[in-house]
């Protein structure tokens, strides 16, 4: 059996194509009762509009893009489920690419989605305001996630990665370290850098006579680990470690186990992210907690609210607020403020 048509709805409905298609897309110039006999016929016949032929009519593909740099990992499977989750209470589709091998990468990604897509979601290294004019056509709405582009083009959503790692750092040393190992993530990502100089700003005002210690990282569990086997082959060991995500001190805390280093006895270990494993390992870890999903749907949602009101709906800048969530790794109690619910 061929597929309905909207003449076939037309129909059984005794109505004209134009009241069907003025119906099922929204339109004005239909009662309410004729209104709900297309739909009702549109249900019997199994009829499922045509995706390009709405899109001539309505402008609109009901689809938003997401650019990201990895697609691997909790954080970024986070950050899509709250995407997605948030899209979906809208009738909105995802589109999701990555962008593995640099700025040409999200180029072409950028480039494939124009057309398919009412808006973008772009999470990305490479992507600063003169990236964004040359490969996203005006007009086209757009949130950047964790960027340091200025632009009244453009919304901007950021965690507030300077102040959390601040934050742990100053967590760190009240619990009695007299100084705080950091390792860092990549040198070109925007993260990385403010939780980086965060954690320079709070060594600089709380610990000024300790020696800063930064160890190279790329934010990977390898990193971590790598960076966990440098520690290990010193004659002096750190007494407290933070790694500028969770996916790094994950590595770094199996390689301080393969050696029977008792955390947080001999070292105490923190990351940032709060990713769902962290709750998990042993000991649990001590982190700088980002709601991650709630990053993608308050991105999701300011997105939705240029889309839904393109003429008033003005881009801005937002940062959410992240918080220590104390745990296992770091040893002692949990202040109230920040008890994790796990």
């Amino acid at each position: 059996m061929s597929a309905a048509t909207i003449k076939d709805v037309a129909r059984e409905a005794k109505v004209s194509v134009a009241s069907v298609s003025r119906a099922l897309n929204g339109g004005g110039g239909v009662t309410a009762e004729t209104s709900q006999r297309i739909h009702e016929a549109a249900q019997r016949l199994h009829y499922v509009p045509h995706a390009a032929a709405r899109m001539l009519i309505t402008r609109r593909t009901n689809t938003v893009g997401a650019l990201l740099p990895d697609l691997h990992g909790e954080f970024f499977s986070e950050l899509i489920r709250g995407i997605d989750l948030a899209a979906r209470a809208r009738g909105l589709h995802l589109l999701v690419s990555s962008s593995h091998d640099g700025a040409e990468d999200a180029a072409t990604a950028l480039r494939a989605m124009q057309g398919r897509v009412d808006g973008l979601l772009i999470l990305s290294n490479h992507v600063d305001a003169a990236f964004l004019r040359s490969n996203l056509p005006t007009g086209l709405p757009a949130v950047l996630l964790n960027s340091a582009v200025k632009s009244p083009s453009y919304g901007v959503l950021n965690i507030d990665n300077y102040g959390g790692a601040y934050a742990m750092v100053q967590h760190l040393l009240d619990a009695g370290h007299t100084g705080v190992t950091f390792i860092a993530g990549p040198t070109d990502n925007f993260d990385a850098q403010q939780r980086e100089l965060g954690y320079r700003a709070a060594m600089a005002k709380h610990a000024p006579h300790a020696t800063l210690d930064v160890l190279a990282g790329d934010f990977s569990e390898e990193a971590g680990y790598s960076a966990g086997r440098q520690l290990l082959a010193r004659t002096s060991r750190p007494r407290a470690v933070f790694a500028a995500n969770d996916m790094m001190a994950v590595g770094c805390l199996s390689a301080f186990k393969e050696v029977g280093v008792d955390v947080p006895r001999d070292i105490a270990l923190a990351g940032f992210d709060d990713i769902p494993i962290a709750r998990y390992v042993t000991p649990s870890l001590c982190t700088v907690r980002v709601r991650i999903a709630d990053l993608g749907r308050s991105a999701l949602e300011q997105l939705a609210a240029q889309l839904e009101d393109p003429r008033h709906a003005t881009p801005s800048r937002h940062t959410l607020a992240c918080e220590i969530v104390t745990r296992a790794s770091c040893g002692g109690g949990r202040p109230a403020a920040s008890q994790d619910a796990s």
